[in-house]
């Protein structure tokens, strides 16, 4: 952990944001030192932050001492390069379990996840979170998705919470995101409050998070593909829409209708990429199944495929 507070160093980044992949050995238990090569090659290529034990890290698939280990060895890996961030989530006791772990760990940071399973209403989801980041003296993130949608009210009160620098939505409402921007914006005058793009394919919807203001974003292709990764964040933010266009076309896309062929793909897709790309990192635990061998086949073509659309577009600007 660092001394600059994580807000600070998450509003102004020159990269995406890295959420690693949990790494299991072949006798299913933790492999911190394939995991630790794992965020090496993200922070060496660039990562603006690395998020460890989120949902791509499949933190519900973590016992809390597991959990515990990738924090720190995240922490470890990164010394002090890159903010680390890791997930918090369940109901508010294990939350705050897990919050204290990563504290403990040494993380810059927490991304609080949905509750467990229950539906809740606006006063207690705000309750929940309120709890949670008093519990440590960690910056947190909160993560808009599944059965915590929050009201534009409600992440008024969420950025008027000590501790609470941010929101990250995987709701992809973008009407509400709209409305929470400009309420927060009315209600909260002069707060720094961060918004995070956090939809499984980020990049597809990059432009239209713009529009509204939201710049910030997970890339699930960081962690397999960096090169394409940072070669659309920086399409996007030097205004090349030749290129942005082009990976959303003949990458992105298909990359994102290959996802939508399987439950769990978010996570089991983008793990095997990263075994394509060369480093074992395992399978996905249960209850999360592999993809069959034809949407691999699929998977490396797409990779192949972006890359070559790259390798043209330096071949033209070389011109």
């Amino acid at each position: 952990m660092t001394s600059a507070p994580l807000a600070a160093r998450l509003t102004d980044v020159a990269g995406p944001l890295f959420f690693p992949v949990t790494a299991y050995g072949p006798d299913g238990a933790v492999d911190l030192d394939a995991f630790r090569a794992h965020v090496r090659k993200g922070v060496d290529a660039g990562a603006a932050a690395v998020f460890a034990c989120c949902g791509t890290g499949e933190f519900h698939a973590l016992a809390p001492e597991e959990f515990r280990l990738v924090v720190r060895a995240a922490v470890e890996e990164t010394a002090g390069q890159v903010p680390v961030v890791a997930g918090a989530g369940y109901g508010t006791a294990l939350a705050i379990q897990y919050a204290k772990l990563a504290e403990e760990a040494g993380a810059d940071g927490l991304l609080a996840m949905p509750p467990y399973l229950v539906v809740a209403g606006q006063e207690g989801l705000l309750a929940h979170y309120a709890a949670l980041t008093a519990a440590t003296s960690l910056e947190t993130i909160v993560y808009q998705r599944d059965n915590a949608v929050f009201t534009p009210e409600t992440v008024v009160a969420l950025a008027g919470t000590p501790g609470i620098i941010g929101l990250k939505d995987g709701y992809g409402d973008l009407d509400l995101m709209q409305r929470i921007v400009s309420a927060v914006r009315t209600g909260r005058p002069g707060e720094d409050f961060l918004y995070f793009n956090g939809l499984p394919t980020a990049e597809l919807t990059g432009l239209a998070y713009r529009g509204i203001g939201v710049t910030l974003y997970s890339s699930a292709v960081f962690a397999f593909a960096p090169d394409i990764a940072l070669a659309f964040y920086r399409a996007l933010d030097s205004g090349d829409d030749d290129l942005v266009n082009a990976l959303l076309d003949h990458f992105y896309r298909p990359l994102v209708e290959l996802r939508a062929k399987g439950r769990g793909y978010a996570v089991s897709l983008v793990k095997a990429a990263v075994r394509l790309e060369g480093l074992d990192v395992g399978p996905v635990r249960t209850p999360l199944t592999e993809p069959p061998a034809e949407h691999i086949e699929e998977l490396a073509a797409i990779i192949a495929d972006g890359r070559t659309l790259l390798e043209k577009h330096r071949a033209g600007e070389a011109k």
